[in-house]
């Protein structure tokens, strides 16, 4: 009875009623929970992806007798400074390119901010520029909420699997050591992932040079030697962020044009070592452009016109341009090739992936599938005489999985050193080609650095931070060619699905997984083993790692208005040409029914000893019947001719906003991130275009 009493009763609140709360949870319940929000439209493209803490406002003071009401939507008297509740209307969803529509009515306030972030940050002089730039560093880093809180607003799309994310949603970040034994595991992880870009090149140039087993096994070594130094130098002096370097697809097809030269195809002798030491001349002398490329500033210029409408399309050229040596070569044994990228796929892990398939193919071997009565796979195509051998010759050296003497061949201990295949030849066409390819390389690191900056450190690098990456991945890969990979080093591409994937950020575990490769590549039977594995399993990993490079590129978008007009005919553009005019250079002079002697996949990159340039200067035709051939080098002009003259904002474009480094060096976490060890950096402070 005491609840009806009316002086009892509870008195009622303000009429009208209070709005609903927001539907974004208070950062508090969503600790306790684990919520996560996801919205559309929390990115902006002018900001290149970089992030942003918006500050919470603080709450207006209540007495302590009162609750806090809310203010009511429509008051008639309003206060001086009224705080207007959104209304429901459109929003502009920036990474779509359309208009988004309010949920339920209500316009969330997250979104909101996409356009007036700034405002939220409070004034540009004492809080976080454009891009989530400091203006100032003590007041920017005293307001800045950390990494691990769980107080910083996204605004760039969080996806279900984490590939565009932030240092939040990682396990571990870039200076994280969280012990010996995560560090493994997680670095082991990490290799594991990335393992199909080191060692599947070797496997096609080494066949292509007319190299042994043997040989073949002696250079999966040495790249495993390589990429663990050239990881560790990175690491260290170069950019600092945890990218594993190895041999890129970038250099793929000219090492595959240059293997494939006129003046190659009468040599039987030591072809092998004769072709490998023209690589490794025309890689020392392109990674020596490469590193003075970033060591003297010129890639802090050039870096102003590289933007992800650039970086996009040339990389996904990259990916497009092996079409012709995937599949065709899958189709030599279809029941193997077929059945490896369907398992890749599965299981999205090419190691495991491949193990079933290999055990599946020794089973069939075993069992006597490819076995054929009085026919040896060993004996050479020209020597036999039967028909019916002749008929399923393909069959037994492409399905069969004892082909190999690889392992059989190798030694237990084999330590790479430099010039082990003799001293570098050095001609000035194939270098030049080269020191054009090299840029290719840069504008793909650029893209790398950008996308996993995002994902582990606390900003962007700088400018010289960049410049420095650059210059030391001239470096590394002019160690790769001292070595004799075949092919230049630098930061691949697959290292930013690598993390978003694993959560792994942390610089520890790649360098002690680059540690493991050093062993590893002392023990020649691992070389060996690799070596081992049949060509039309590596044709179908190469299907699918070239398939996700073309992805990774495409990615790329996201940093800028994806449903553009303007960016969507850039890349269009860029793409068919990068298509269509390689072509046109490839099957010019050849007429249908013309015997060549080399394999059909291999015949997109004999183009320089019948392109259309015929001069009387051999080494010009060489160069630009080769250039021009390339995918990847047409789709880059493309490109960054029309992203820099076809009109734009900055916001439509996405243009790579970098930390500045008068900022970072006030800011302790990004000095922490990007600044060079044992002190180095004081020494070289001077150079502003290799530091902060």
């Amino acid at each position: 009875m005491s609840n009806s009493d009316p002086k009892a009763r509870q008195r009622p609140g303000p009429w009208p009623p209070a709005p609903e709360s927001s539907t974004m949870p208070s950062s508090s319940w969503a600790k306790r929970t684990g919520f996560r929000p996801k919205f559309s439209g929390e990115t902006n493209a002018s900001d290149s992806g970089q992030l942003v803490a918006v500050p919470q406002p603080p709450p207006p003071p209540q007495p302590a007798s009162q609750p806090k009401p809310r203010e009511p939507e429509t008051q008639p008297h309003p206060r001086p400074q009224p705080q207007p509740q959104p209304q429901p209307q459109a929003q502009p969803d920036l990474e779509a390119g359309r208009t988004r529509a309010a949920v339920n009515g209500v316009s969330d306030n997250k979104d909101h901010t996409v356009k007036k972030r700034r405002d939220s940050d409070g004034p540009p002089a004492k809080g976080s520029g454009p891009n989530g730039q400091a203006q100032s560093g003590p007041t920017d880093h005293a307001r800045r909420p950390t990494a691990r809180s769980g107080e910083v607003v996204d605004v760039l799309p969080n996806d279900d699997d984490g590939f565009v994310g932030r240092p939040t949603h990682m396990k571990y970040e870039l200076r994280d050591t969280p012990g010996l034994v995560p560090i493994g595991l997680y670095g082991f992880q990490h290799y594991i992932s990335i393992l199909g870009s080191l060692i599947l090149i070797p496997l096609v140039i080494v066949p292509a040079m007319g190299g042994t087993y043997e040989d073949t096994s002696n250079v999966v070594s040495t790249v495993l030697f390589v990429s663990g130094v050239t990881t560790l130098l990175h690491t260290t002096f170069g950019s600092r962020l945890p990218l594993i370097q190895g041999p890129s697809f970038v250099y793929l097809a000219p090492a595959l044009a240059i293997i494939n030269s006129s003046e190659f195809q009468g040599l039987n002798a030591n072809k092998f070592k004769h072709i490998m030491k023209e690589l490794q001349g025309a890689i020392i002398i392109g990674s020596a452009f490469q590193t003075i490329l970033g060591y003297s500033g010129l890639m802090s210029v050039l870096v102003r016109s590289i933007n992800p409408v650039v970086v996009s399309p040339t990389i996904a050229a990259v990916g497009l341009s092996f079409y012709s040596y995937g599949f065709p070569l899958v189709g030599s044994c279809l029941e193997i090739g077929a059945v490896q990228i369907l398992l890749v796929i599965i299981f999205s892990l090419v190691p495991l992936g491949l193990a079933i398939t290999w055990a599946t193919a020794f089973l069939l071997t075993e069992a006597g599938v490819y076995s054929y009565k009085g026919c040896d796979v060993n004996v050479p195509a020209s020597n036999i005489i039967s028909d019916h051998c002749r008929q399923h010759l393909s069959r037994m050296k492409h399905c069969r999985v004892d082909t190999s003497h690889a392992l059989r061949s190798s030694p237990w201990f084999r330590f790479p050193y430099p010039l082990q295949w003799g001293t570098p030849v050095f001609h000035w066409k194939m270098a030049l080609v080269m020191c054009v390819v090299s840029i290719i390389a840069s504008v793909d690191s650029v893209g790398s650095y950008h996308a996993s900056s995002l994902l582990v450190a606390s900003r962007p690098p700088t400018p010289g931070v960049l410049s420095r990456g650059i210059g030391l991945e001239g470096l590394s890969s002019v160690l790769a060619g001292l070595w004799g990979t075949g092919t230049g080093s630098t930061t691949l591409t697959e290292n930013v699905h690598t993390i978003a994937v694993t959560k792994m950020g942390s610089r520890r575990a790649v360098e002690l997984g680059a540690c493991v490769l050093i062993v590893l590549s002392l023990i020649g039977k691992v070389g060996g083993f690799l070596a081992s594995i049949p060509e039309v399993m590596v044709a179908a990993l190469l299907c699918f790692m070239w398939a996700m490079l073309t992805a990774l590129g495409l990615s790329n978008l996201r940093y800028s208005e994806a449903g553009s007009s303007r960016n969507i005919i850039i890349v269009g553009l860029s793409l068919f040409f990068s298509l269509s005019i390689p072509a046109y250079f490839q099957q010019y002079g050849i007429s249908p029914n013309s015997n060549l002697s080399v394999p059909s996949y291999f015949q997109p990159y004999i183009v320089a000893s019948h392109g259309p340039f015929r001069s009387n200067y051999g080494g010009v035709n060489y160069i630009l019947n080769t250039l021009l051939s390339f995918h990847m080098v047409i789709a880059f002009l493309v490109a960054v001719i029309l992203d820099n003259t076809v009109p734009g904002s900055q916001q439509e474009r996405g243009v790579y906003v970098w930390s500045e480094p008068d900022a970072a060096r006030r800011e302790p976490a990004v000095t922490k991130d990007y600044e060079l060890p044992f002190r180095v950096g004081r020494v070289f402070r001077w150079v502003k275009w290799v530091g902060l």
